[in-house]
């Protein structure tokens, strides 16, 4: 029993570690992205910066469920609380980006070039799915949903990545300024599910 405490005690440390570098990576990420996409135009990029504030809130109340944990307090309670946020934190992500879409197919924005949001969503499909692992690990081990659904938003942020190249590196070799929205808005379904998922509380998928 000792043993298992101690060894618990350690898993809740090195989950706050990760919380830690998920927060301070999505700030770097997020300033990045956002100014970018403002210099640029981008929607699909200045939505990548609100995803990163995004996680970084919900890198936050992860911290905060673990805090809970850590100082003996009612980890249930923070555990169900953590989850609600972190769903409805992705809701918010998916109703910006659909907004925003929009907006930039009616009006027809036409995005200039981003070099550094390439090279910025580049370094997020390196980074993004080694956190997601960690954490997804971590989450099993101390059987906490609410960890399983902010390693899922992690790893959506690589699924983001990988879009938000794809609508770059389009725009800026063959024009296609369409392309920036389409990719924005193909990232709406995705963060919908997940979200929805988080609000019912289901149980942690890689617990079990």
């Amino acid at each position: 029993m000792i043993a298992d405490a101690i060894q618990r005690r350690q898993t809740v440390t090195r989950g706050m570690r990760l919380e830690y570098v998920t927060v301070g990576w999505n700030v770097f990420e997020g300033i990045v992205a956002v100014l970018s996409g403002l210099l640029a135009g981008s929607v699909a990029l200045i939505g990548f910066g609100v995803d990163s504030a995004i996680e970084s809130g919900s890198g936050a109340v992860l911290l905060w469920r673990l805090r809970a944990e850590q100082t003996g307090k009612n980890v249930e309670s923070a555990e169900e609380r953590a989850l609600k946020l972190v769903g409805v934190s992705l809701l918010l992500l998916a109703a910006y980006v659909t907004f925003d879409a929009i907006k930039t197919l009616v009006t027809r924005e036409q995005p200039q070039r981003s070099f550094i949001g390439i090279g910025l969503s580049v370094l997020s499909l390196i980074v993004m799915p080694v956190l997601a692992r960690a954490k997804r690990r971590t989450a099993s081990e101390l059987n906490s949903a609410a960890m399983h659904a902010d390693s899922r938003q992690t790893s959506i942020c690589a699924y983001l990545s990988a879009i938000l190249l794809g609508g770059l590196v389009l725009n800026a070799v063959a024009e296609w300024w369409w392309a920036d929205p389409i990719a924005a808005l193909a990232m709406v379904p995705i963060i919908v599910r997940e979200g929805r998922e988080a609000l019912k509380g289901e149980p942690c998928p890689a617990c079990n």
